[in-house]
């Protein structure tokens, strides 16, 4: 499952069900978990992001063991659903008045069922550092040295990375193969492309695709260096033509980079449209895919000695564990 930091739910399946009646969509890979949400019983919101639109709740479903969360999103417009005869400018569009003033007239619309989905990303059975990711808390800069990341975050990543059979089941082929957009073969240099999680596959407006390294053993920025650059160059070169052939994107309509702390370590770098603030973009978690390059071209082991900052959240294990050495302390309730 291509993921990113909502998605980034990588033992996660996408549920697939037909937009009509809930029925599974025919894929040899999905476990048609559920039909109807009639049945879940809700235990407490972990999060309600009102600026993406997205809200995780966590509960259960009757007769199976173990957590479930639930993350629902609303969709973008998209130009084609005001061109179209079933699209938002039609009878079945209805208006509901609520107020006028002057020539401004407020009204609630209540649009077709077929536009008005939600993207539903369904997590089970849920893990603890599921739950933890994805409830709402308060969140720390690190200023992380050399010396920190190979005394706290190197050994916490060692120890508690999430599973990354999702991610090999992509590179072998065994899950989401009818959704690679390119695939470059290549065991040292190659990658795989796909929509993230977080895309829908076809609003152009939040285009964000990941690619995926067929290397295995290179976790994040940390471990890149000189012998890295002819795979950073090929990830960047075919993956933007790639855009370009599938989507009529250049590249310099797109966002290329690498978040540190990554979602899940093994070395993934995102693409994403210029125009879209995708989750994960300010300056203390993404890193430009050509400034990285730029950087190693001038210093081999640049990533090796650098300071790198990223952002912890205060029931991360992590953070604990930045808190046991004075470096962090949470904040006064």
């Amino acid at each position: 499952m291509a993921t990113s930091d909502v998605n980034d739910a990588p033992a996660s399946k996408k549920i697939k069900l037909d937009d009509k009646n809930g029925d599974k969509i025919n894929d040899e890979h999905d476990d048609n978990l559920v039909k109807t949400l009639s049945d879940f019983k809700l235990e407490k919101i972990l999060s309600n992001n009102s600026n993406r639109k997205t809200i995780c709740i966590q509960g259960s479903f009757p007769g199976k063991d173990g957590i479930a969360l639930l993350i629902f999103e609303k969709k973008s417009f998209t130009d084609t659903e005001f061109n179209n005869d079933d699209g938002y400018l039609t009878e079945n569009s209805v208006l509901k008045y609520v107020f006028k003033n002057d020539v401004y007239y407020s009204y609630e619309c209540f649009p077709d069922l077929v536009l008005s989905g939600l993207k539903t990303t369904i997590i089970y059975p849920a893990t603890e550092k599921h739950i933890q990711k994805f409830s709402q808390q308060n969140i720390h800069l690190v200023n992380e040295t050399v010396d920190l990341y190979n005394k706290i975050t190197l050994p916490h990543i060692q120890k508690e990375q999430f599973s990354l059979d999702w991610v090999y089941n992509i590179l072998d082929h065994k899950s989401e193969s009818e959704r690679i957009v390119f695939e470059d073969s290549d065991p040292n240099i190659g990658f795989i492309l796909l929509p993230d999680l977080k895309w829908d596959g076809k609003t152009l407006e939040t285009l964000y695709l990941v690619g995926i390294v067929h290397c295995k053993g290179l976790k994040s920025l940390r471990d890149l260096n000189d012998s890295h650059l002819p795979l950073l160059r090929n990830i960047y070169t075919k993956g933007v033509k790639a855009i370009e052939d599938t989507y009529n994107l250049p590249a310099s309509q797109l966002r290329i980079y690498l978040h540190y702390q990554p979602s899940f370590y093994h070395l993934h770098v995102h693409f994403t449209y210029l125009k879209y603030d995708a989750p994960g973009i300010f300056t203390e978690k993404s890193h430009l895919l050509t400034n990285v390059i730029s950087n190693i071209e001038l210093i081999g082991d640049y990533y090796q000695r650098v300071t790198l900052p990223f952002v912890v959240r205060e029931n991360d294990n992590l953070f604990k564990k930045f808190e046991t050495e004075k470096i962090l302390k949470p904040c006064p309730n």
